[in-house]
Parts: C-alpha cells; structure tokens; sequence
C-alpha cells in the first residue's frame, strides 16, 4: 500500500519467536492461567454512539495521503505527495477533506514527516530532509503559526510510541541517546521555540504517558522500570522471566512464552496486581503502546490467507468492560494516537481510512 505499513510483527513478538527457537523458554509465569474471554462483539453493538469516520486514501487532487494524527474521527495531519510528484506535503486534512499545506519538502531530497502530537491546539511534529538532523516544527491545529522550535534535537530516540514526543508544561520533550552508554538524555524545547534544555538521566529510557519514562523499549528485558520526571519517584515491574512485559504508568502488556512459542496476552498493573488474560496465542500487539486512554488495548490477529494479503484481523480489548470488540476482518495496517484508532483497507487504487475515537465510547 502506497503512503502506508504493511503489518508484522511487534519488537515484543519478534523477539519471543527468537527466544523460543533459542530453548530460552519453557514455562508458563504464575498467573493469569483463566480461560480468554468468551465471545465478541462488533463494533456496532459494542459503542454505537462512538464517533466513527470513512475517509477517501487520496486528496482531493489526487494523491495518496497518509494520516500522521487524528484530532477527531474526521479531522487530521498528514502526509501526501504533490500532485506534480515534486514534494511531499504535510497537510491538515479538515472535516471535509480539503487539505491545508503546513509545510512542504522537494522529493529529491528524501523528507520525512514523522513523529506527531498534539495538545490543546498545539501541534509538534518531527521532520528531516537531504541527510540533515531531525528537526522539531510546531503549528496551530488552525494551520496558522508554523514554526521550528529547534534543530538541536541530538541523537533522538523514537519507538513508533505516541509518546515519542510529548507535549507538557508548555515545553516539548523527547529522549535522545548520550555518548556514554547506559545514559539517556531528556530533552526539551518551549512551543514558543528557544534553548533546549538537556537532562540526563542513568539508564536506557523512553517517554511514556506524562511525566514517566519507561524502560526495557525494543530489548530483551521488555519493562522492569518506571521512572518520574517530576518526583523522585521509581517503581518496579513485576514480572517473570518467562514474559515480556509492556508497560505504562497504569498497564502492562504481557507476552507469555512457552518453548512452543507465544502462549497468550495478558493484562496486569505495573505491580502484577489485577492480573487477567485478555487473548490467546495467535493475537498479537497491534501498535506499540499500551492500554489507549488507560482502557483498550489494540490487537491483531492472524488468519490463514495473511501471508497472501497482508492483512489481519484488528480488535480491541476493553479493560474496564473486560470484552473483546471486531474492529475490521481484513486490516492493512493500524494506528492510533491522541484517543483516535485508524486502520486502513483495500489497495493503492480502493483505500480507505476507518476511524473510531476511542475518546467518544
């Protein structure tokens, strides 16, 4: 698909499939030993006042555009070439799909529009061209008011999380690897744009939900650690050395392994308390952060003709309801960021994007 991701697996789920075949994994954690829950829903039965949109692939001139952020079902910034082929636009995409330029790059010289958030209405994003740093801009939600907040931006650290840059306390933030090892560097930028300020704080971390950093990201340990900007506050994971744990502040995430391969998902609170399963083996994380607006998790699931298609079948589980919900039988790919889920469908030449705003259920 054209401007978009095909699936494959989660860090989380590669590596699994890697320990098992290396015999690393031979017994089940204690815990969470109930059956999944019983039976589904469909979308419409389960949230039929929820805020849901179906959205053309291409612009109105033409292009194929590719959603960076949803600030509603309809509304949204994003990615599309120009209609001439000679750049790449980032747009915001109103209600009625007519697109505003935020910022536009020449093709020849390899842009990229990336990392995006938004809060109240400012918008930051990340991009890069022509081999240079990566670079922090900031908008309006309205379009107007674009701006660089800074070039210094160092070695950053993105994990595709909706938390790779967050907004707070009038600043944005994002973790950068320091020279040394076994260091990361915390730093921001006020929206106004200025100096950046540097922390640096012992140990390999990424942003989660404000103001706690996250251990583990894309290695074998998974999550043993949460870490406050704010407060000298630490807590620690618990865990077993037969699952890869996940987690934010309010979830976890957790891969159970056998040494015949990933055994289920279960749920639990950073301190193994309220512990449940909340699918089988053959589910898998469908994007990478955990447990949306402290309530859905985001899962996918194979079927037999996935290797030919590329798709997958895309659900959500809902923690407080503790029911499993049908998003799409046959999904190219899914994100989510800011409380808005979209998943894509069809091809080059029939996609459409489908929203739900998790944030209207």
């Amino acid at each position: 698909m054209s401007g978009g991701r095909r699936w494959r697996a989660p860090a989380g789920m590669a590596l699994a499939v890697s320990l098992v075949a290396a015999g690393l994994l031979v017994a089940y954690p204690p815990g969470g030993d109930e059956p999944a829950p019983a039976g589904r829903t469909s979308l419409a039965q389960a949230w039929p006042g929820a805020a849901r949109a179906e959205i053309p692939g291409n612009l109105p001139d033409g292009p194929v555009y590719q959603p960076l952020l949803f600030l509603d079902a309809r509304t949204s910034a994003g990615t599309a070439p120009s209609p001439d082929g000679t750049a790449v636009r980032l747009v915001l995409r109103g209600a009625d799909g007519t697109p505003r330029e935020l910022r536009r790059r020449p093709l020849d010289s390899h842009p990229e529009f990336a990392t995006m958030t938004v809060s109240g209405t400012d918008l930051v994003w990340t991009e890069s061209a022509g081999g240079g740093p990566t670079e922090l801009w900031a908008a309006s939600t309205s379009g107007t008011g674009v701006r660089r907040l800074t070039r210094d931006t160092g070695n950053p650290l993105f994990f595709g999380s909706q938390w790779d840059v967050v907004i707070a306390e009038g600043r944005a933030w994002w973790a950068a690897s320091a020279e040394e090892t076994d260091v990361t560097e915390i730093r921001s930028v006020p929206l106004a744009g200025g100096s950046v300020t540097v922390r640096r704080e012992p140990g390999t971390w990424a942003l989660t939900s404000w103001p706690w950093l996250t251990d583990g990201s894309g290695d074998q340990t998974g999550t043993t650690r949460l870490r406050s900007l704010t407060a000298p506050e630490e807590r620690r994971v618990t865990s077993s050395g037969t699952e890869l744990a996940t987690c934010g502040p309010a979830w976890c995430r957790v891969l159970v392994l056998t040494s015949a391969g990933p055994a289920r998902i279960d749920a639990m609170r950073p301190d193994g308390g309220d512990r449940r399963r909340i699918a089988d083996g053959t589910a898998a994380a469908a994007i990478p952060d955990v447990a949306l607006l402290d309530r859905f998790e985001i899962l996918s699931e194979a079927n037999p003709n996935s290797a030919l298609t590329g798709t997958e079948g895309l659900t959500v589980h809902d923690l407080r309801d503790r029911r499993t919900v049908e998003v799409g039988a046959a999904v190219s790919a899914a994100y989510a960021r800011n409380g808005v889920l979209w998943w894509s469908t069809g091809d080059q030449d029939s996609l459409v994007w489908h929203t739900l705003d998790l944030r209207t259920v």
